[in-house]
C-alpha cells in the first residue's frame, strides 16, 4: 500500500521522483523518502507528506540520474524518519511495497552475521539480505535475483547501489509493479500515474520478474534467471486525467465525474439492442451458459457492490447468488462447485485480499470466473478467464465513488447476461432494462444538482459522534455505503442497519444527538420502512430522508426531506448512493478533515 517511483536516466531524475510520489501519494502518506547516487549514496526522509521531502530535497539542492523513491503506508513500525524508505546497507539502498512474512527469521541470521537494524521495518531486513548476496556475488541483478529468492510474503522492490551507477533493479511478487520506457531513459512505478509526466509506454511485470534498468534499455528474468520478454503498452491515460482541475479535491471531482464514467462503461451497449455475453469476454457464452450459483469476493465498497447485485441476479437471473468478503472466504472451509461463477470485484486490480481469494477458488476447481475491474491490466484482471473493464479513469480520492458506480453498472450488464443466456429474459423487458441503463448518466447527472441542498445537511452533521444509516432491500447495501463514506473521511463514527433490523437492539442507541439516515426509494418495502421512521421519531431521533418522487414522507419537525429527482426502479442504487456520497465528502469539509487522504487509509490496499 505504499508507492514506488524508480528512474534512471540521462538528465536530473529528482524532480521525476518527486512528482511521480505526489501522484502516488493517495497509496501512502505517512513517511517519504528518496534516495540518488552522486557521488555516492546520498538519502533524504521526511516524516510526513511528500511536500516535506521536496522541501528538504530542494535544501540540499539534489542533482543525480539515478535514484529511487518512496511514500509510506506504515504496517511495521510507527510513521516516523527512522522507519521511512529507503532502507540503506552500506551503500545499497532499498525502497519496498508489501509485507514480508519471514522478515524476522532473516533479521535474526543477518544479525548474527554482523548486520545492525536500526528501525523496525521488514524492508530493512532486504537491505542487508541483498547486501549479503552482493558480498558473494558481485552483481547488484543477481544478488538481487538470490535475495528475492528467499522471501516470503508480497514485495514491490527498487535498489540501487553505489557501486553500480549504471543501473538500478526492480522486482515484484504480489505487489504492483510496472516499467516506464522513456526516450531518456527507464522509470519504474507502482502506477501508470507517476510515469506520465515522463512517458505513456509501460511494460508490466509479472509476479516472480526481475528488471535490470538502463538508460539505453532494460532487461527482465525469471526467478530463476531465465531470460523472458514482456508485451509494452501504450497508456490511454493522459496527465490531465490525474490533475484537479476546477475542483477542491479528488473525491469532489470524481463525484461529478459520475455522469461521463458511466456514460464510457455503458458505452459497449450505447448502438445495441440487446445484451450479449461477449461483453465479458470471447469465453463468455461457455463459461456463463449453465451457471448453476454466483459467487462474488470483494472487500470495502466493492463488496457492497456485490452485496446489491445479489438482489438483481436473484430477482432477474434467477440464479443463487452469495457475496464474501475476499479476506475471509479463503480462511474457512467451504464446499466448491464447478457451475459456481467467481465473481471479484476490485477498483485497483491489485487488491491482494480479492487476488487471494480468486486464486484459493481456482484451487478449488472453481474455473468460472469474472473479474469486474477498473485496470485492465491489473493481477486480477490476468488472473481471471473473464473480465469487464469498467471505464472510470483514475480514481485518486482513497474513498471510492465513481470506481463503485461504475461497478453496479457492470454487474446490471452481467445480471442481464445470466438472466437472458438462461431464457428469463423477455424482450420487452430487455429493452426497457437498456433504455433504462443508457439514461443512468442524465439521472445522476440531475442527482448531483442536488449539492447545495446536500451541503445544508452537512452543516448539521460537523458536530455529531455517531450516526446511524437505515435501508431496506437493494439499499440496505447503499446504506451501509453510506456509513463507511462518513467514517473514512469526516471519522465520524457511523453504522448501517437494514431497518427492519431497529427493533432488534439498534433502536437502543437512538435519541437526539444520533441523526438517522434513511434511503426511501419509492419501491415495494417503502410503507414498512416507513414503520421503521416512526419508531426513530417515537424515541427522539432526527431524521434525514433521501426519498424518491412519490415516496409521500412529509417534511415536519424532526424529519427532513431530500427529493430525489425520479423513481428508477432496480437502478435506483445507483442514484441513491451519490447524495450519500456528497454528504460525507461535505460532512468532512467542515469538520476539516483530508479529504483525499484520511488518516490510517490508504487507497490501493496491496498488502493482507
Amino acid at each position: 500500500m505504499c508507492g514506488i517511483v524508480t528512474a534512471i536516466a540521462t538528465q536530473n531524475v529528482v524532480p521525476v521522483l518527486l512528482e511521480g510520489l505526489r501522484k502516488l501519494e493517495y497509496r501512502g502518506y505517512d513517511s517519504a523518502g528518496l534516495a540518488v547516487l552522486n557521488g555516492g549514496l546520498q538519502r533524504v526522509r521526511a516524516a510526513g507528506r511528500v511536500a516535506e521531502l521536496a522541501a528538504r530535497a530542494e535544501e540540499k539542492k539534489l542533482d543525480a540520474g539515478i535514484g529511487i523513491a518512496h511514500t509510506r503506508w506504515a504496517t511495521h513500525g510507527v510513521p516516523s524518519e527512522r522507519n521511512a524508505h529507503p532502507h540503506v546497507s552500506a551503500g545499497l539502498a532499498v525502497v519496498h511495497n508489501g509485507i514480508i512474512e519471514n522478515f524476522e527469521a532473516i533479521k535474526q541470521r543477518l544479525m548474527a552475521q554482523g548486520y545492525e537494524f536500526v528501525s523496525e521495518t521488514d524492508t530493512e531486513a532486504i537491505a542487508h539480505l541483498i547486501h549479503s548476496k552482493l558480498a558473494v556475488h558481485p552483481d547488484l541483478f543477481e544478488a538481487v535475483r538470490l535475495a528475492t529468492n528467499e522471501l516470503v510474503g508480497a514485495y514491490a522492490i527498487g535498489v540501487i547501489c553505489e557501486a553500480d551507477t549504471a543501473r538500478a533493479i526492480v522486482s515484484r511478487h504480489g505487489a504492483p509493479l510496472l516499467l516506464g520506457v522513456g526516450e531518456d531513459g527507464m522509470y519504474a512505478a507502482s502506477d501508470t500515474a507517476a510515469l506520465l509526466q515522463v512517458t505513456r509506454k509501460v511494460i508490466y511485470l509479472e509476479d516472480g520478474d526481475i528488471a535490470e534498468l538502463r538508460r539505453d534499455g532494460y532487461r527482465i528474468a525469471r526467478p530463476d534467471g531465465t531470460p523472458v520478454e514482456r508485451a509494452t503498452h501504450v497508456s490511454s491515460l493522459s496527465a490531465d486525467a490525474v490533475e484537479l482541475g476546477q475542483y477542491r479535491h479528488y473525491m469532489q471531482k470524481e463525484i461529478f465525474e459520475q455522469p461521463q464514467a458511466l456514460a464510457n462503461t455503458l458505452e459497449i451497449i450505447a448502438g445495441g439492442g440487446s445484451v450479449t455475453p461477449q461483453l465479458f469476454g470471447t469465453q463468455a457464452p461457455e463459461l456463463l451458459g449453465g451457471v448453476g450459483r454466483v459467487l462474488v469476493l470483494a472487500c470495502g465498497t466493492s463488496y457492497h457492490a456485490g452485496l446489491v447485485a445479489r438482489y438483481w441476479i436473484e430477482a432477474i437471473a434467477k440464479v443463487p447468488c452469495s457475496v464474501e468478503i475476499a479476506s475471509e472466504y479463503r480462511y474457512r472451509e467451504s464446499v466448491a462447485n464447478p457451475d459456481t461463477l467467481v465473481v471479484v470485484i476490485s477498483q485497483s486490480g491489485e487488491t491482494a485480499d480479492t487476488l487471494a481469494a480468486l486464486k484459493h477458488a481456482k484451487a478449488l476447481g472453481m474455473e468460472r470466473t469474472l473479474a469486474i475491474c477498473n485496470v485492465p491490466e491489473s493481477a486480477i484482471v490476468r488472473e481471471a478467464a473473464l473480465r469487464f473493464i469498467t471505464r472510470a479513469g483514475p480514481e485518486i480520492g482513497v474513498a471510492s465513488t465513481k470506481a463503485f458506480t461504475t461497478q453496479l453498472a457492470a454487474l446490471s450488464l452481467l445480471t442481464l447476461s445470466l438472466a437472458k443466456l438462461a431464457g428469463r429474459l423477455p424482450e420487452a423487458e430487455e429493452v426497457r432494462h437498456l433504455t433504462a441503463l443508457r439514461h443512468l448518466p442524465v439521472a445522476v447527472q440531475k442527482v448531483l444538482e442536488l449539492e447545495p441542498e446536500i451541503e445544508r445537511w452537512a452543516q448539521r452533521f460537523a458536530a455529531k459522534q455517531h450516526a446511524l444509516f437505515l435501508g431496506r432491500g437493494q439499499h440496505w447495501p447503499i446504506a451501509m455505503e453510506g456509513a463507511l463514506k462518513l467514517k473514512e473521511i469526516s471519522y465520524i463514527h457511523a453504522e448501517a442497519y437494514a431497518a427492519g433490523e431497529l427493533k432488534h437492539g439498534p433502536l437502543a442507541l437512538v435519541d437526539k444527538d444520533m441523526p438517522v439516515i434513511a434511503v426511501a426509494p419509492a419501491d415495494e418495502l417503502l410503507e414498512k420502512l416507513k414503520s421503521n421512521l416512526q419508531e426513530v421519531r417515537a424515541r427522539g431521533g432526527e431524521l434525514y430522508v433521501f426519498a424518491d418522487a412519490g415516496s409521500e414522507i412529509p417534511e415536519s419537525e424532526g424529519v427532513h426531506i431530500l427529493q430525489m429527482p425520479e423513481n428508477y426502479g432496480m437502478l435506483s442504487p445507483v442514484l441513491h448512493v451519490v447524495p450519500l456520497q456528497l454528504l460525507s465528502y461535505h460532512a468532512a469539509l467542515v469538520k476539516g478533515t483530508d479529504v483525499d487522504k484520511p488518516r490510517n487509509l490508504a487507497k490501493s490496499v496491496t498488502v493482507e
